[in-house]
């Protein structure tokens, strides 16, 4: 089962962000101090966009060669000890996994943040199964205490502020003092510590994602900051690994090259704080691991995306960095996109994934700024990518009628340049004449999305190719 969708109520969701003042408080962390941590760490590294063209290249080729990687890890990871369990949609990964559980008879599990079982609806699957189930990345610790779902990829917990934090540790900590202090972030943190600490020493089985599976050794790699990745791995004497099947790196040395871009990209360091490796179960004479080692690889619809123009999107690391750039993501938050990925990343993973029909809009919410690609450090072209989801709705006809008859008319005038000038000209110097007293217009046709909000300011000079042929005419006469 995958996550509930209401991508298809983008817009009404957008409104709503707009009004929301919290949201807009909180997002104000996105829009200043993760843009400049990233571009004070790209600074620093004079080889920074060389290591961008290099984990490109790498992502690549993995994707050219997908089938071979994928049973060379199975083999390398069964060679350890492990089990491999191949899920071809998000239900069976969740049966594969509850079955562990069951067989296992586990009764809590802990998760450390994983997407991909966000996807898949996971917690919802175990928690059907009588199965608790206990989120340790601090962020997703407290949207589970809020009953929310992630609002970014990496910064789960980005749409609240401290103060909503607060509220909600002495609303669900009713155990501790009512009169403790927690008027800052390290206190918040000291009492979640405290209380996932327990959880850690009480699961029966653990939960990870995967920022990278190797095929060379059966590894898995997950980069944190908060080293509950390791508690979970490390502590249950079952460890499952979810992961989606492109996480694949062929050599070690090829998944440290992409982590010197990620976490760059991501939040601005040069390396996350922790970056844990594991590979099978305890092996005799290890003083701690799992008895159990079980790595869950999801297609979910990614096979369907490998030999189309939208294979560049499975190129992507989750670093984040695409919405961390995107002022529609800063205007509205990852809530209004209405399923797991938000961002510019979103807007192409999720009609790729849940189909246009479901996730048409969301291609739709961009300026084509183009921020999104300069930031990707895999260099993805989303605009590219979002652009031809926009020529799929409208050939399916899924764009409303207004939509599509406006486009149909440009169309028309784009195709016969002649007439084009014309009609611009003669409608710049229509609405240059009619607005000349006010300087704006409250109303114009077929513009209503504009006008609802702000001023239509009146035309002034003449059209936009006509003063690129004035301009370039001066130019020549001046290279003369």
């Amino acid at each position: 089962m995958t996550a509930p969708m209401t991508s298809p109520q983008f817009k009404d969701n957008a409104h709503r962000a707009l009004g929301d003042a919290q949201l807009q408080k909180a997002l104000g962390n996105v829009r200043h101090a993760v843009i400049e941590r990233r571009a004070a760490a790209a600074a620093a590294l004079p080889e920074f966009e060389a290591l961008r063209d290099q984990a490109r290249d790498i992502r690549d080729h993995v994707l050219q060669h997908l089938d071979i990687y994928l049973e060379e890890y199975e083999r390398k990871v069964t060679a350890a000890g492990g089990h491999v369990h191949f899920a071809r949609t998000g239900d069976e990964a969740c049966r594969i996994i509850t079955g562990i559980a069951r067989r296992r008879g586990a009764k809590s599990v802990t998760k450390g943040k994983s997407m991909v079982s966000e996807e898949i609806g996971l917690n919802g699957a175990l928690e059907r199964a009588g199965v608790e189930v206990i989120e340790t990345d601090l962020g997703e610790y407290i949207i589970q205490l809020r009953g929310e779902t992630p609002s970014h990829i990496i910064m789960p917990a980005v749409h609240l502020n401290q103060e909503d934090v607060e509220q909600e540790f002495r609303k669900r900590h009713t155990h501790l003092d009512a009169g403790r202090n927690l008027e800052d972030a390290e206190t918040l943190l000291a009492e979640a510590r405290g209380i996932l600490r327990q959880k850690f020493l009480a699961a029966d089985m653990g939960i990870t994602g995967a920022n990278f599976l190797v095929a060379e050794t059966g590894t898995s790699i997950i980069v944190t900051n908060e080293g509950n990745g390791d508690l979970t791995q490390t502590l249950p004497k079952v460890h499952v690994v979810v992961a989606s099947i492109e996480k694949i790196a062929p050599t070690l040395e090829d998944a440290a090259a992409i982590m010197r871009v990620l976490a760059r990209s991501a939040t601005g360091q040069d390396m996350s704080v922790y970056t844990t490796l594991s590979t099978g179960p305890r092996r005799p004479g290890d003083v701690d691991g799992p008895e159990e080692y079980h790595v869950v690889l999801v297609d979910n619809g990614r096979s369907a995306m490998l030999g189309t123009e939208f294979q560049d999107m499975l190129r992507c690391i989750r670093c984040g960095a695409c919405m961390n750039h995107c002022p529609v993501y800063h205007a509205v938050g990852g809530h209004a996109y209405g399923w797991v990925y938000p961002g510019p990343m979103g807007a192409v993973l999720t009609p790729s994934l849940m189909g246009v029909d479901k996730g048409g809009h969301l291609p739709n919410a961009s300026t084509f700024c183009g921020r999104c690609e300069d930031a990707c450090p895999v260099r993805i072209p989303l605009p590219k990518l979002m652009r031809h989801w926009r020529e799929r709705e409208f050939e399916r006809h899924l764009a409303p009628v207004r939509v599509r008859a406006g486009l149909s008319l440009w169309g028309f005038f784009a195709r016969r340049p002649l007439l084009y000038r014309l009609g611009t000209s003669i409608a710049m110097r229509a609405m240059g004449w009619l607005g000349r007293k006010r300087g704006h217009f409250a109303r114009v046709p077929f513009a209503g999305g504009w006008t609802s909000y702000r001023d239509f300011p009146t035309p002034q000079g003449g059209t936009f190719q006509a003063q690129w042929k004035k301009r370039e005419k001066g130019r020549q006469g001046i290279s003369r």
